[in-house]
């Protein structure tokens, strides 16, 4: 066996039930602090739990999009080595609660997301602003493009889709430097989902219109989080564009630290997320896709999607947790 079948067979053997771990304990966490208005404790409590599961795999692992550098993070930090460093040498990019004000408020789609993919896969985005388009799968390479104008994008997706344009949706983060975008998808005709935070779970929601509603993700959001859903698009065959806001000498510098040698790159989805890669997620609040966790007399059960790029695989475990001593 060579070492690119190494690895694949690591990464099965993290598919099969370890990963799905990680974020579920993250997630149940996270949830035992919704709706109590304290963000920084859900996330606090969110990044420790998935830290200890993530120490318990058979990797060596680094974390390439985190909680932030290591003077900023105490845990998860950017750079940051997991596992018991016994097994295959991946690359990590992680959220232990992506949608921290959502969890606060008990809003819905708070999750725990990972990907894992092999040593090297991922890119190393600085923490700074990503334009962004997404599609889900089942389109022709092209229909969108990052510097289309909406009306374009929106009138290009329908056409492949097969419908007019007002049946339609784009998710939208609902910020006030979105406003020129959300005028224009409304002169369209389209339909607009204003999300309040947690765009990862916006882009993926485009994997699945029929589900979620969703048809196309634009505008701005965190890079970081982009990665994470570049990783989610490429084990679905969705497409995504992406272009790091690199606005200030200082982020051009630090994008450039971090082997950004082009600030005006255009990335897919297989550019920010190549090779054999994993995505998992678990729902801490209620969803279109996911459910959040729920606590029962003498039970928890939690709800998470396990993907795989190379199969084109999508799991969906719903769990029940008798032992709850293991959270």
């Amino acid at each position: 066996m060579n070492v690119a079948q190494n690895i694949v067979a690591g990464l099965d053997r993290i598919l099969t039930m370890e990963l799905v771990r990680v974020t579920e304990r993250a997630a149940v966490a996270a949830a035992r602090l919704r709706g109590r208005g304290d963000e920084k404790a859900a996330d606090q409590v969110a990044v420790d739990a998935m830290r200890e599961e993530l120490n318990r795999l058979a990797i060596k692992g680094t974390v390439v999009i985190g909680e932030g550098e290591r003077d900023e993070a105490p845990m998860l930090y950017i750079g940051e080595e997991v596992g018991t460093g016994k097994g295959p040498a991946v690359d990590i990019a992680l959220d232990p609660l992506e949608g921290t004000t959502i969890c606060a408020k008990n809003l819905p789609n708070a999750l725990a997301v990972i990907a894992i993919a092999e040593k090297g896969s991922l890119l190393f985005a600085p923490d700074v602003y990503m334009d962004k388009i997404a599609i889900g799968p089942g389109y022709a390479e092209g229909v969108i493009g990052i510097d289309a104008s909406p009306a374009e994008n929106i009138a290009g997706l329908a056409r492949a889709k097969g419908v007019p344009v007002s049946e339609i949706t784009a998710c939208i983060l609902d910020r006030p430097r979105h406003g020129r975008l959300i005028e224009a998808v409304r002169a369209t005709g389209a339909a607009i989902r204003l999300i309040g935070d947690g765009d990862v779970a916006g882009v993926i929601h485009t994997t699945d219109p029929e589900e979620t509603g969703i048809d196309i993700y634009l505008g701005t959001g965190g890079a970081p989080e982009g990665v994470l859903a570049a990783a989610a698009l490429r084990c679905t065959g969705g497409q995504m564009q992406g272009r790091l806001i690199l606005d200030t000498p200082e982020k051009v510098a630090r994008a450039a630290r971090m082997g950004i040698s082009d600030p005006k790159r255009v990335y897919r989805a297989q550019d920010m997320a190549r090779g054999d890669v994993l995505f998992a997620a678990t729902g801490v609040t209620d969803g279109n896709m996911l459910d959040g966790v729920k606590f029962g007399p003498t039970y928890i059960t939690t709800h998470t999607i396990v993907l795989r790029s190379s199969s084109r695989t999508v799991r969906e475990i719903k769990a029940r947790h008798q032992d709850l001593e293991k959270f």
